[in-house]
């Protein structure tokens, strides 16, 4: 059975800010908060880093922090995701070598999925399934079927992502897919809470 925990938030540019955007998630039972600053300097990332790592310590909230390894175990983040263009899982684990810590990985075609296993991250992102303006240079997208089978094929909890909101999120759901991210949905409402609990509300009636 795959491991099944719904909604994945990736934060980038929220209306509301960063803390408070991830006080909205850590009030709906969010399981996974990631911290996605692409543009942004070290410093910038770091600062931020510090006030949701506060926000989500001691919650049921896992702190992830994108891209850089160096910040989240700076941080004392709970993971870290990496992209198919940043370093190697098994380099991420030598820098950050502590047990519980949870890394987990980009992939955008089938190879990369099929490829992920041998690295054994904690989850692989899949994904985008449409096309999303949350990248200065986007990855191909996938499509719903596409996505929806490489979900149903890896034997890795994944995270399905790329233009998912309350209008396609069922559609996507039905293809197969079992956990998601919605990102542009709450990151550009300025009552990111009320977004959450409708796409919880989505998830909850095909999942659970």
């Amino acid at each position: 059975m795959k491991i099944s925990y719904g909604l994945y938030m990736v934060m980038t540019n929220p209306v509301v800010g960063y803390e408070e955007c991830a006080r909205a998630g850590v009030r709906c039972g969010v399981p996974f908060i990631q911290l996605r600053m692409k543009n942004a300097t070290r410093d910038e990332i770091v600062s931020e880093a510090w006030k949701v790592r506060e926000v989500t310590r001691g919650t049921d909230s896992l702190f992830i922090v994108n891209d850089d390894v160096t910040i989240a175990k700076e941080v004392d983040a709970d993971g870290v995701h990496l992209g198919q263009g940043d370093m190697s899982l098994a380099e991420a684990r030598k820098i950050w070598n502590v047990p519980g810590k949870i890394f987990g990985l980009s992939t955008h075609s089938e190879k990369q999925a099929e490829t992920a296993i041998d690295q054994k991250p904690d989850y692989i992102g899949i994904g985008p399934i449409f096309p999303t303006p949350t990248k200065a240079i986007a990855d191909p997208d996938l499509g719903v079927e596409r996505a929806g089978a490489i979900a149903k094929s890896t034997p890795l909890p994944h995270v399905v992502l790329g233009g998912i909101d309350g209008t396609n999120l069922a559609e996507i759901l039905q293809a197969g897919a079992v956990n998601y991210c919605a990102v542009r949905a709450i990151m550009q409402s300025p009552e990111p809470e009320v977004e959450i609990r409708k796409l919880q509300n989505i998830w909850a009636e095909y999942i659970l």
